[in-house]
């Protein structure tokens, strides 16, 4: 089956989300541009690092006072809505890229699903080949990739709550802590 790729430059939404409940969620990434929509399903991680990276490289290009990219986000742009409907997961994300594109302003994202093999590599976001994994290509400015960033860090951080002993997530039915004894500050 030949690649699909799927390109949003500009999306009307572009945000992570998660489907159901702490300790069972399914984390996603969806885009919209007026009636097209793609959603990605991705690791709670992966939404992590995206977030830190691309909060990282807008701090970066900021602080050397590119215009268009803010130092905070906008709270005008906050969007605290669930993830579209119909929700089909176009694939689930292997491999990631971000970059900065200097001539139009715009932060480029894009998700690559995980390869037949199984063996992810920079190169699945290679969109020069015909056969490689599905991709999905996200081009925004500065303050929405400001508004992403807030919002997929409020989405992590959403799960469940974190033990004061072990660190480890408490379950709602129940929590085996390691260290039971332990000293708390």
């Amino acid at each position: 089956m030949p690649r699909r790729v799927y390109t949003f430059d500009g999306p009307d939404r572009f945000v992570a989300g998660t489907v159901g409940e702490p300790g069972g969620r399914t984390f996603f990434l969806q885009a919209r541009k007026g009636g097209d929509v793609v959603s990605v399903a991705l690791e709670k991680t992966q939404v992590a690092v995206l977030a830190q990276q691309l909060d990282a490289l807008l701090d970066i290009l900021s602080d050397r006072g590119v215009e268009g990219v803010p130092a905070a986000a906008d709270p005008a742009l906050a969007d605290d809505a669930p993830l579209g409907e119909p929700l089909v997961e176009a694939f689930r994300v292997g491999a990631m890229a971000l970059a900065w594109d200097g001539e139009d302003d715009r932060v480029v994202i894009e998700a690559a699903a995980i390869p037949e093999d199984g063996e992810t590599s920079p190169e699945d976001t290679d969109d020069d080949e015909d056969d490689g994994p599905d991709l999905v290509r996200i081009r925004i400015d500065g303050p929405t990739a400001r508004a992403f960033v807030e919002r997929a860090v409020r989405v992590v951080a959403a799960g469940r709550p974190l033990c004061p002993k072990c660190g480890e997530p408490l379950d709602p039915q129940g929590h085996i802590c390691v260290r039971p004894t332990a000293y708390l500050n």
